[in-house]
């Protein structure tokens, strides 16, 4: 083939090539065409939504899934209920994008009252406890704080026993005012009657002589005697010392009404139980009393612990029997 032939065939492949390249971007021209004109049918006519479902039921469309979710997430941590702590909702929505036709309506407000029907709503309040047992209730904390501080400024005689918890619970409780509160607790002090001097010195409040006491009494502890009733060096013993361990349990020795629980001079930590018909014991230099002024209690209940606080040289019990104020040898009764 002459060079002027190979020359002609290769001007016609290149003209092959060309026709060919313009013919690939006539057809691109016309794809890319139609799919605009296709995306712009859908944009006009149909926009982007997500199909809802609650437990399984289909419950409406919604335009922006984020939008109502915080939504749906805000009521759950604040529910703006009076004293509404949370609201608890077990199932959450499942939302599905799809194309729908833009006259379909979204329905958000119905979907989220939907939701927030199956929730369960948490309230959380305060009570007031008298001796761990709730007594009554306030909406917070500073309310609950404001009772017990008020009935310490009246010296209410459970003040030591008071005290509030937070409670969260599906139902609320009815709330009491505060004044109310501390009308209904408050207890009044016990008067304090001057029982005994710390020393008793003189004949006129002791005797050996033995009465009749009208009740039966215990043993109060267990232990050594270490001091009896009587004369001792300059002065007199107005009762009877039993030494044991410090901690020892200390009984009431016949039921009665605690009238005095405290300290006491000389005598350190001290109870008094009156027996009516003006007999009384005493129980002096304990280490801890778990009894109060104006308790009642029983033959053989704990009231005490034994200790050496006062004027005491170790742990004993100082135990003294009176009657009508006049003490009495308690081994005539007891030991």
């Amino acid at each position: 083939m002459s060079l002027e032939n190979k020359g002609e065939v290769k001007i016609r492949s290149l003209k092959r090539i060309f026709i060919n390249i313009r013919t690939i971007l006539k057809i691109l021209i016309v794809i890319s065409i139609a799919t605009f004109i296709i995306i712009g049918i859908v944009v006009l006519f149909f926009s982007p939504t997500y199909s809802v479902s609650f437990n399984g039921e289909f419950i409406g469309y919604s335009k922006n899934k984020t939008k109502l979710q915080n939504r749906i997430n805000e009521y759950m941590n604040n529910p703006g209920i009076a004293n509404a702590a949370f609201v608890e909702i077990e199932e959450l929505p499942e939302y599905k994008l799809c194309l729908l036709k833009n006259d379909v309506q979204a329905n958000d407000d119905e979907i989220f009252e939907k939701v927030k029907s199956t929730g369960i709503t948490y309230y959380t309040y305060y009570a007031i406890l008298d001796n761990k047992e709730e007594k009554y209730y306030v909406a917070t904390a500073d309310e609950a704080q404001s009772v017990i501080d008020k009935l310490k400024e009246k010296k209410s005689n459970n003040k030591d026993d008071l005290g509030f918890i937070q409670k969260y619970e599906t139902e609320l409780k009815e709330f009491t005012d505060v004044e109310t509160v501390v009308s209904k607790l408050y207890e009044k002090p016990p008067v304090q009657r001057n029982l005994y001097t710390a020393k008793i010195s003189t004949a006129a409040n002791y005797t050996s002589k033995k009465v009749d006491l009208g009740i039966d009494l215990i043993r109060p502890t267990s232990g050594i005697i270490t001091s009896r009733f009587g004369s001792r060096g300059s002065g007199r013993h107005t009762g009877l010392d039993i030494a044991a361990a410090k901690g020892t349990t200390i009984k009431a020795a016949a039921g009665g009404t605690v009238t005095f629980s405290g300290e006491r001079g000389t005598y350190g930590l001290t109870v008094i139980i009156s027996h009516g018909n003006g007999v009384e014991t005493y129980y002096a230099h304990c280490n801890r009393l778990v009894v109060k002024a104006g308790q009642t209690v029983s033959q053989g209940e704990k009231i005490a612990e034994m200790g050496s606080t006062g004027n005491s040289t170790g742990p004993h019990l100082h135990l003294e029997i009176r009657v009508n104020g006049v003490a009495q040898n308690p081994q005539n009764y007891l030991y």
